[in-house]
């Protein structure tokens, strides 16, 4: 069957995430026959490079031998059982050596079936956390403007794109939003630390003023993913931690998108030698193969819900697929990669790769605000590099750079007028100057070519 079977057949049952279906009257879905290594190949035969991790969760490739073999090994012996008063050899394995590798003081792994899952479990613990110290009014969260931490409707009250969140505000407790620390909000004469600074001025306001009924606060540790991939200085974090410390909040720290060696470091909290209350982790933690999410916390954290008498002060949320043992195997395999192959040293290579395939990109008279953070880089689409002018989201100008990258073998998802690369970490250096070179070719293309006519579909692709 070709591409265009395998469509007909999708559009007649299936609803795509992130999607107005509509779009696809035009626009044509790809229907992906197999995955090796950096590429994906459609029904019909052609390939593409999978330049951003498919959903930043491939970080070894697709049909990774190793992986499949821990896979199919662990399907042969337990694909799952209940975590409810069960465990067993993988998860607590994978747990072990989540707690070796993470910040000092997170000793206790919760687990949970996705991201949003995982952010909903820090908000309720932090919450439920106050409650058993008989702070019962602590039930606000801080979070970042432009933030994003889910779709679920916790993390959606904590999410500050309104393109998500906006047509569901009825159902959302409003956060408290801090400024963001954003590098490129930087004013003239100012450095990105200078920036962070200024952003935590206004959240060390927002703490004197509300922290009697804050849980805690919620940060994409160094890099904003959703918001258009918005990076900043690590002194901002290392500033939070004292503040939050200060002032009696939790912090949690949403790794999602940034951990596992995303940002240079295996977490991003280390480049500011910090330490969260939560740690949430997921997308990177099974390497793209299964979904999962843990929360790491403390043992303080543990003991507050510890009782020998009280059921309610036990924290008792649930998923029938926590701790899925198909998913700890292969987060183990994914974890000796990285111990074997040193994974966070060999991507320094493939970062610097990066950014001198990139450097060419600041005469570009439309490319603006390039910006690199370990193995994730991203520029801005503008109509006026002058002052940085960018087009109007109606002109749909992501939409037809991912038009003509896939044309050209390349998967690419722009978020807005945001352009991004995060792609998996066996890319080589040829192939990243191949993946930046395509990439200025079809934004050339789509911005030669007239506006799209279907703004009214909406600003983004993200």
């Amino acid at each position: 069957m070709s591409n265009a079977d395998w469509m007909q057949r999708d559009l007649r049952h299936v609803w795509h995430p992130c999607t107005q279906m509509k779009d696809h009257e035009q626009l044509p879905l790809v229907p992906i026959r197999r995955g090796q290594g950096l590429w994906l190949e459609d029904f019909d035969g052609k390939r593409y490079l999978d330049g951003i991790s498919s959903w930043w969760v491939n970080l070894f490739g697709h049909a990774n031998p190793e992986l499949n073999a821990a896979l199919s090994q662990q399907a042969d012996t337990l694909e799952h059982v209940i975590l409810a008063g069960f465990t067993h050899q993988a998860i607590i394995e994978l747990s072990e050596r989540l707690v070796a590798l993470a910040p000092p003081g997170l000793e206790k792994c919760f687990y949970a079936d996705n991201g949003s899952s995982g952010i909903e479990v820090a908000l309720k613990m932090s919450l439920h956390a106050w409650r058993n110290l008989n702070k019962p009014e602590k039930t606000r969260f801080i979070a970042l403007e432009n933030s994003y931490h889910g779709e679920t409707i916790g993390a959606l009250g904590v999410t500050d794109i309104p393109l998500f969140s906006e047509t569901y505000k009825p159902m959302l407790q409003a956060p408290l939003r801090a400024p963001s620390p954003d590098a490129s909000l930087r004013r003239e004469g100012e450095t990105c630390a200078d920036v962070a600074r200024r952003a935590m001025a206004g959240m060390e306001q927002l703490l004197q003023d509300h922290a009697h009924e804050v849980a805690a606060v919620i940060v994409e540790p160094l890099i904003q993913g959703a918001a258009g991939m918005r990076m900043y200085n690590p002194i901002y974090l290392t500033l939070l931690r004292e503040a939050c410390d200060r002032h009696g909040v939790h912090l949690i720290a949403d790794e999602i998108a940034v951990g596992f060696g995303r940002t240079g470091t295996f977490f991003a909290c280390e480049q500011a030698n910090i330490s969260p209350d939560f740690l949430v982790l997921s997308k990177g933690l099974t390497a793209g193969y299964l979904p999962m999410s843990v929360v790491m916390t403390s043992n303080v954290i543990y003991d507050i819900f510890y009782d020998r008498y009280e059921t309610l002060r036990g924290f008792l949320h649930s998923h029938s697929y926590t701790g899925n043992a198909l998913a700890a195997r292969v987060a183990l395999a994914s974890l000796d990669i990285f111990a074997r192959d040193d994974v966070i040293v060999a991507n320094q290579a493939r970062s610097l790769a990066m950014a001198q395939a990139l450097a060419p990109l600041h005469d570009h008279p439309h490319i603006h605000h390039i910006r690199q953070t370990g193995m994730v880089a991203a520029f801005d689409l503008v109509r006026d590099k002058a002052n940085g002018t960018p087009y109007d989201w109606r002109e749909r100008r992501g939409l037809a750079v991912f038009q003509a990258a896939l044309k050209r073998g390349l998967l690419l998802r722009p978020i807005g007028n945001v352009v991004y690369f995060m792609p998996p970490y066996i890319i080589t250096a040829e192939q990243i100057r191949w993946m930046v070179a395509t990439a200025v070719e079809a934004i050339n293309e789509a911005l030669a070519a007239p506006a799209s006519d279907s703004a009214e579909l909406g600003p983004s692709i993200a």
